[in-house]
């Protein structure tokens, strides 16, 4: 058990980093919790017609959906095989979700989460992101490899090879590219998505372990390498680094927001960082939980919600802290 005093330096200490930037660029609005959540927690994402959040519960087997607007879990997915990745499609009324146990995407009905389609990938069913085409989406998998799959019919359209395994990537369907995070192949690759395959390859010097990534400004992208806890802005048409600054350690998600012009890098060290888009200047170190280090930012919602594991701290309870933007 950690001493009271120990907890109150480390709180002392979180309050002041937060101090040292002034007004903090994101205050704590509330919390849901996750009854019977244990393990780890994976991405989520939200049914905005709906006010619905999907909180994919990796270690718990789960796919939770919470109703925002009371902020209760109203329905629980259960027994699947480490789901990771889970994206909701307006277009088809389909959530998806890719499990990294069986390497299995899942396709629910939005309305009843009764089961619409089963496609078996391959290992490590991972990332999920909505498009590039309407009711489609595009899920990183395996070895090496993207799969862009149509959620009206669970059937696989095309799949592009990479190098290795695809973390973190974003898609820009009117530049028609995809940038994807390869980090076993220590490189960032650029898909052509009308060709459907890769057309070039990044690999920065001195930086290693490039997992999250957000679409940024005007022709950028942001990446964070966790080898280095860095955070970096390229040029979309070059490739060349334009900005980089320190950031948070055992980053796993960073999101743009347009509105304020900031990123958001969430963090298992126990923070969320904020930058200011253009120079990366750091505005904001925001005191979140341990081992919370997946997050999203829904514009739509102008939310920042954030996902903590349980029994990490004294044996805490699973929940999603939701954060507002200031000002």
């Amino acid at each position: 058990m950690i001493p009271r005093c120990v907890l109150a330096a480390l709180a002392l200490s979180a309050m002041l980093a937060g101090a040292a930037f002034g007004a903090e660029p994101l205050l704590r609005e509330g919390t849901i919790a996750l009854p019977d959540t244990s393990g780890r927690i994976d991405h989520m994402s939200v049914d905005f017609a709906r006010k619905r959040l999907f909180v994919a519960e990796l270690g718990n087997g789960s796919v939770d959906a919470i109703d925002l607007a009371t902020g209760k879990v109203i329905h629980r997915i259960a027994k699947l095989d480490e789901p990771q990745g889970v994206a909701y499609v307006a277009k088809t009324d389909r959530l998806a979700v890719a499990s990294g146990g069986d390497g299995i995407v899942r396709l629910y009905d939005g309305s009843n989460y009764a089961p619409r389609g089963v496609l078996k990938l391959g290992d490590d069913a991972d990332n999920v992101r909505s498009g590039p085409g309407d009711g489609e989406v595009t899920v990183g998998y395996g070895s090496g490899a993207l799969a862009i799959v149509d959620t009206a019919t669970a059937r696989k359209i095309s799949e592009i090879e990479l190098a290795a395994h695809p973390e973190g990537f974003q898609l820009w369907p009117t530049a028609h590219r995809a940038f994807v995070n390869v980090p076993d192949a220590h490189e960032i690759a650029v898909i052509d998505l009308g060709q459907r395959k890769q057309i070039a390859r990044w690999s920065p010097r001195d930086l290693s372990s490039n997992f999250p990534m957000a679409l940024g400004p005007g022709n950028s992208i942001a990446i964070v390498f966790r080898g280095q806890s860095r955070l970096v802005k390229f040029d979309t048409s070059s490739g060349t680094i334009v900005a980089m600054a320190d950031t948070c350690g055992d980053a796993d998600d960073v999101f743009f927001d347009a509105k304020r012009q900031r990123f958001y890098v969430s963090c298992g060290a126990g923070f969320v960082d904020v930058f200011e888009a253009g120079g990366l200047s750091q505005i904001g170190h925001i005191a979140t939980e341990r081992g919370a280090r997946t997050s999203l930012y829904a514009p739509e919602l102008d939310r920042l919600y954030v996902a903590a594991r349980a029994g990490l701290f004294f044996g805490s309870s699973a929940s999603i802290m939701i954060y507002r933007p200031a000002p």
